[in-house]
């Protein structure tokens, strides 16, 4: 993207304008990302603040071939899954801490709406292995294409495609279950 182009031109001159535009359009899709692989928005958000932070510190020696949007969803799925592996570590994460990152644009009654709605699918999702769920996120929430998925996975083009077709049957298969009982 042109414009993608001449932001990383101006974010390597230092121009702290360049970087808030960047904050400013890229925040809320990484937000989710990262609030959907972790179900913790104060982990998301620490996850999307450390990548800001990160960029603003690389930017003068930053060289992209693709485009910004997916140079930094890959460094927002690649933090989520080391806060993830840390986190299994330590204890295993339950689904009572997952949050949901807010929209202000929504009125109250969609707000509520949205978060039910929202919560099934977050449920769902909490139910797939870790590597369906990240292929699942970020290509129908963050359009990574599979390619790309995979290179962060280190598998195959087709393994991804693979466990991306498994977590759409199970997520199916979840969502159903609910709407029979």
């Amino acid at each position: 993207m042109l414009e993608d182009q001449l932001l990383i031109w101006q974010l390597k001159g230092g121009d702290t304008d360049a970087f808030c535009q960047v904050y400013r359009r890229y925040r809320t899709d990484l937000l989710r990302l990262a609030a959907l692989l972790l179900h913790d928005r104060v982990e998301a958000e620490d996850i999307v603040h450390d990548v800001f932070v990160s960029l603003a510190k690389s930017a003068e020696g930053l060289t992209l071939r693709k485009s910004l949007k997916g140079y930094l969803l890959t460094c927002v799925a690649n933090a989520a899954r080391n806060r993830n592996r840390a986190s299994q570590r330590r204890r295993a994460a339950g689904l009572d801490e997952a949050a949901t990152v807010p929209s202000p644009a929504r009125t109250p009654e969609q707000w509520v709406t949205y978060s039910e709605q929202l919560e099934r699918w977050s449920g769902a999702l909490a139910q797939l292995p870790y590597e369906q769920r990240e292929a699942v996120v970020m290509h129908l929430r963050g359009g990574v294409k599979f390619g790309q998925i995979a290179r962060l996975q280190g598998v195959s083009v087709n393994t991804a495609k693979g466990r991306y077709r498994y977590a759409l049957e199970k997520l199916r298969s979840v969502l159903n279950s609910e709407l029979e009982s």
